[in-house]
């Protein structure tokens, strides 16, 4: 095991045979726009520094960076099954991950989009999802609790939670952004608050995944109530990065696994 802090969800440290952690800046190697622990690949951290940093992340569950299966995340609902091993080098174009295997480690990716980890403890049946907007909206968490089904899970038995994301005070968007919501469902509305100015409006991207996963038929999940873009301590963010013109950021890991 590594001491990498790591923040849990209580719903889902209830869970037996289940590990999951939702891994923080802190704890790694990577310096600079990237301090510490940045386990992405996309970014233009050093090659070495990212792969100890996911070394790291893999000893907290008493793995091998090999037993990572962390996707090419695209802003699609295309979820993908590791089936008896992690994806090794394979980064299949897809957000979200399941499985019915143990050892292997689900993983999302995150800077603000949401990241979703989702347990069926007595199927024994996990995924991790990354929940940005446009994947949330296509239907990325329906998609994981899909293929978890299709893994034996039953909706009604899964646990979720939704980790470190950018805040419903944090996010301001344009009401063509709100409108793309309302023109999908009208009831979208409730997910919308008035912004700073008229022409502006705040989004609850937790509160809208959590919605999200209501529907599909998960009745027991939450929200972390961490905010990354006002959290600079804790946590990567890309809007914090855009509005500083920085040149990068660097990418947090949300995952979870069974149990042998």
């Amino acid at each position: 095991m590594s001491d990498v802090p790591a923040l849990t969800s209580p719903l889902l440290d209830a869970l037996p045979g289940v590990r999951h952690a939702f891994f923080t800046r802190q704890g790694g190697v990577s310096t600079g726009l990237f301090a510490s622990l940045n386990v992405g690949r996309g970014s233009s951290d050093e090659e070495p520094s990212v792969s100890e940093n996911r070394r790291r992340a893999a000893a907290h569950f008493g793995q091998g960076p090999e037993a990572l299966a962390i996707c090419y995340q695209v802003h699609s609902p295309r979820v993908v099954v590791a089936e008896g091993c992690a994806l090794g080098d394979v980064r299949p174009e897809a957000d979200g991950v399941a499985t019915g295997a143990a050892g292997v480690i689900c993983g999302a990716l995150a800077a603000d989009c949401a990241p979703v980890l989702i347990a069926d403890a007595e199927a024994r049946v996990v995924a991790a999802v990354h929940a940005g907007w446009r994947g949330a909206l296509a239907g990325v968490v329906e998609a994981g609790v899909a293929a978890m089904t299709r893994l034996g899970g039953e909706p009604a038995r899964m646990v979720a939670a939704v980790g470190p994301c950018i805040g419903p005070t944090s996010y301001e968007v344009g009401l063509e952004f709100e409108g793309r919501f309302l023109e999908a469902d009208q009831a979208n509305a409730r997910f919308f608050a008035p912004g700073v100015r008229e022409a502006k409006r705040f989004f609850d991207l937790p509160g809208f995944v959590l919605g999200r996963l209501a529907a599909a038929g998960v009745a027991r999940a939450e929200w972390i109530g961490r905010d990354t873009v006002s959290e600079e301590e804790w946590f990567f963010s890309n809007r914090r990065a855009v509005l500083r013109g920085e040149s990068d950021y660097g990418r947090l890991l949300s995952a979870i696994c069974l149990t042998p």
